[in-house]
C-alpha cells in the first residue's frame, strides 16, 4: 500500500513528467495528432475496390455496337475512358507512359461477326505493374462480356462477345514485382531525410554549429556542403538496392536504369531539402528521427505504393500529386517494369526537379531564420 507521503510524491513525479510533455510540441504532436492522421488516411483515403481506372480505347469498328459496348464498361464505373487512340501503337504507349492503366481495343470487324452469329472479340490490355488493378480489371471485363453476350442470346444470337484479356508488363502478377521498386523509393527517402535532418541537429547538439558560422563558410555553402555528400550516399544506396533487386528477387528491369537515376537525382535532392526542413523544428537527434519517421505515413498511404490512386476520393488524389513519392515510385516502376523511357518520364522528372528547387530554397530559408 502506498501511503499519504507515498501518494503526493507519486503526484509530484507525474505532475513534472506532464509538464515535460506540454512543453514539448514534439512528443504531443506524435502522440495525438500521428493517430488522428492515420484514422483519416486509412478511413476516407484509402479503398481496397478498385474504380475509376483511367482507360484509353482503341475504337477500330466504330459502329452502334461496338458503342453501346464501350458503354458497359464506364457504366460499370471501373472503368474511366480518358482518352482515345487510333493506332496499337498509340494504345500501348499509353500503357508504358502510365497515361493509361487499361487499354480496350475493339477490332473493325467485331460488328459484322456479331451481326453473323459469330463470336465477336474484344481486347483489353492491362497494365500489370499494379497487381491489384490487374486482377479487377480481368474480372469486370470478363463479367462485361458475358453480360453483353447474354444479351444478345436474349434477342436470338448465339453467344457473340469474347473478352480477350492480356497483362503487360508482368504477367505472372508477382507480389515482388510490384512492390520491391516502390519499396526501394520509400526506404531510400526516409534515409534521406534522416540523414539530412541529423546531420544539423548533430551539430546543434554538440555545439559546434555556431563554430562553423565563425569560419569564413557562408550559410549557403554549409547548407549545400553538407546536403551533398549524402545526396551521393543515398544515389549509391539506391543504385545498391536495385541491383539486389533484380539479382536477389528476380524482378527484371525492361528500361535504362540510367534514366531512372536521373529521375531520382531531383527526388532525393528534394527530400534532402525536407530533412533540413526538420531541422530547423528539432533541437534533438530523437526528435527529428520521429518527425523524419511522420513523413513516411503519407508517402506509403497517399503515393500509390500500396492502394490504387485512381480509386481515392479526389481531394486525397490532389494531395497525393503534390507528394514527391507519388511520382517516384511510378517512375520506377515506368523504368523497371514497363520499360518507360525518358520520353515518356520527362514529365515526371520536370515536376520532381521544381519540387526539388522549391523544397530545398525553403528550407534553406527556414534554415536561415532559425539561425538568425
Amino acid at each position: 500500500m502506498i501511503g499519504g507521503g507515498g501518494m503526493r510524491r507519486l503526484r509530484a513525479v507525474a505532475r513534472k513528467e506532464l509538464l515535460h510533455i506540454v512543453r514539448d510540441p514534439t512528443t504531443l504532436f506524435f502522440a495525438l495528432f500521428i493517430p488522428v492522421l492515420e484514422l483519416f488516411l486509412l478511413g476516407y483515403a484509402i479503398d481496397t475496390n478498385v474504380r475509376h481506372v483511367r482507360t484509353i480505347v482503341f475504337d477500330e469498328a466504330r459502329t452502334q455496337e461496338s458503342r453501346t459496348l464501350l458503354q458497359r464498361f464506364t457504366n460499370s464505373e471501373d472503368f474511366l475512358i480518358i482518352g482515345e487512340v487510333f493506332t496499337d501503337r498509340e494504345l500501348v504507349g499509353a500503357l508504358v507512359s502510365g497515361r493509361a492503366r487499361i487499354g480496350i481495343k475493339v477490332p473493325e470487324a467485331y460488328s459484322r461477326r456479331v451481326q453473323s452469329g459469330r463470336t465477336g472479340q474484344v481486347l483489353i490490355l492491362v497494365d500489370g505493374s499494379e497487381s491489384s488493378v490487374a486482377a479487377e480489371a480481368v474480372n469486370v471485363g470478363n463479367a462485361i462480356a458475358l453480360s453483353e453476350s447474354l444479351e444478345q442470346i436474349l434477342q436470338g444470337r448465339r453467344m457473340p462477345v469474347e473478352a480477350r484479356t492480356r497483362v503487360l508488363f508482368n504477367p505472372d502478377t508477382r507480389s515482388a514485382n510490384f512492390f520491391i521498386p516502390g519499396l526501394m523509393v520509400v526506404l531510400c527517402q526516409m534515409m534521406a531525410i534522416m540523414l539530412s535532418a541529423n546531420a544539423i541537429v548533430r551539430e546543434k547538439e554538440r555545439g559546434t554549429l555556431e563554430q562553423l558560422f565563425m569560419t569564413p563558410v557562408r550559410r549557403g555553402e554549409l547548407v549545400i556542403g553538407k546536403l551533398l555528400p549524402y545526396l551521393g550516399l543515398v544515389l549509391v544506396e539506391f543504385a545498391g538496392i536495385g541491383f539486389l533487386m533484380n539479382t536477389a528477387f528476380g524482378v527484371p528491369v525492361h528500361g535504362s536504369f540510367t534514366t531512372l537515376m536521373a529521375i531520382a537525382f531531383p527526388f532525393f535532392l528534394g527530400m534532402l531539402g525536407w530533412g533540413l526542413a526538420i531541422s530547423t523544428r528539432a533541437a534533438t537527434r530523437d526528435a527529428s528521427m520521429q518527425m523524419s519517421i511522420g513523413t513516411v505515413l503519407p508517402s506509403i498511404f497517399l503515393s500509390g505504393y500500396v492502394f490504387p490512386l485512381d480509386s481515392m476520393p479526389r481531394p486525397f488524389w490532389l494531395l497525393s500529386q503534390i507528394l514527391p513519392t507519388t511520382w517516384m515510385i511510378d517512375a520506377a516502376r515506368g523504368v523497371i517494369l514497363r520499360g518507360a523511357g525518358w520520353a515518356d518520364l520527362w514529365p515526371h522528372a520536370a515536376v520532381l526537379s521544381g519540387m526539388a528547387v522549391a523544397s530545398v530554397a525553403v528550407s534553406a530559408v527556414l534554415f536561415r531564420k532559425r539561425l538568425g
